[in-house]
């Protein structure tokens, strides 16, 4: 789908959600209203500005009459507001172009990543933990609200896994290219001969849906409750807290334990599987789609390796980009605006080449 159509189809949702809440009959549902208030925020940027890009195409067709006028002093002024108004509206474009970024999932707030230790043993759970508080470090940079949804922690106190809530303005657009393998080399602390190692972790960022996107009712998954554990796999409490559900139609299975109360495991575990559940919908939407644009930076398959980490080079190198730069210890400290930023320039300019002003 084009870029134009992914717009015309978010204006006119857009509008469609405007309309619906100044209906009395959904202002009368509280929860319709607060998925309808959600989704309209979520649009509202976009919306608007494609709002005044259509706005400014009707003056310029306005304008056409008086560019063949008789009148030279008509013409003359017609010409001039014609050149600003084109000007408007290639700025205007072009920042559309930034915000669609990302598909049709450019502009949500929310996002869960996924960071999970592969191949390296200890040594690769404790760089999924340098990953996490990495893109914890830049959510709070960014002044995102950060949610751990579920993890497990390895003996040594690093992440078998982890799987984080993310929220706020640009969220996903930000952090969609970190999805694939992201490799680290560098010597670990249980290596005497001062060895480097190499090991490896997984990165899934997959854009939330809105509630009313992805309807799941109890009898489309399976709930098991059981005890939450620590490392090595005892249990820290005697109650059983911890949330599996096992959706029944895709074999998804899901499980939260980090709160103490079963109630909000329970509600952490169905954000998580609507998630999944919506990136296996989009996913195939994708394959369906034989004129569909991928992304040229990647396809976020996690077996694609997308990144190297080098400690004793202080280097960071991105393989999709080409992208090298010697300040880690300064992106591991969660400076990661000059990684996201090339990776969105990328992206831009590819789809900036696909399209055109019309």
């Amino acid at each position: 789908m084009k870029i134009r159509d992914q717009l015309e189809q978010k204006y006119a949702r857009f509008q469609e959600l405007e309309a619906m809440m100044s209906d009395p009959q959904v202002l009368s549902e509280s929860n319709r209203m607060a998925s309808i208030l959600r989704e309209h925020g979520g649009l509202a940027k976009v919306g608007n500005k494609f709002g005044k890009y259509k706005k400014l195409g009707e003056e310029l067709k306005d304008l056409e009459p008086m560019l063949s006028s008789h009148d030279s002093d008509e013409r003359s002024m017609a010409e001039d507001e014609v050149v600003r108004l084109k000007a408007d509206r290639e700025t205007i474009w072009n920042e559309l172009l930034d915000m669609s970024i990302g598909g049709e999932d450019a502009n949500r707030t929310r996002c869960v990543l996924e960071i999970r230790a592969g191949t390296g043993g200890e040594e690769a759970a404790l760089f999924a933990r340098d990953l996490y508080d990495m893109y914890k470090r830049y959510a709070d940079l960014k002044g995102w609200r950060v949610e751990i949804m579920d993890s497990s922690v390895s003996e040594r106190g690093g992440f078998k896994e982890i799987i984080l809530g993310l929220e706020g303005e640009g969220v996903y657009r930000e952090l969609q290219f970190e999805s694939g393998g992201h490799r680290v080399q560098r010597v670990p602390e249980t290596e005497a001969q001062g060895r480097i190692h190499t090991s490896a972790a997984t990165v899934a960022v997959m854009a939330e849906p809105e509630d009313i996107e992805i309807d799941i009712k109890p009898d489309d998954y399976r709930l098991d409750k059981f005890c939450a554990s620590g490392p090595g796999g005892q249990h820290v409490n005697k109650t059983e807290s911890a949330i599996r559900l096992t959706h029944l139609e895709t074999g998804i299975v899901v499980q939260c334990q980090d709160e103490k109360s079963q109630h909000k495991n329970l509600a952490k575990a169905l954000r998580v599987l609507k998630t999944r559940l919506y990136e296996a919908k989009r996913e195939q939407e994708m394959k369906e789609r034989s004129d569909q644009r991928m992304s040229l930076i990647g396809s976020g398959d996690r077996s694609e390796r997308i990144r190297t980490y080098n400690f004793p080079q202080n280097r960071l190198t991105d393989h999709r980009i080409n992208l090298t730069l010697y300040k880690l210890d300064q992106i591991m400290s969660g400076n990661m605006q000059s990684v996201t930023e090339a990776l969105i320039e990328y992206e831009r300019s590819t789809l900036r080449d696909d399209t055109d002003l019309n």
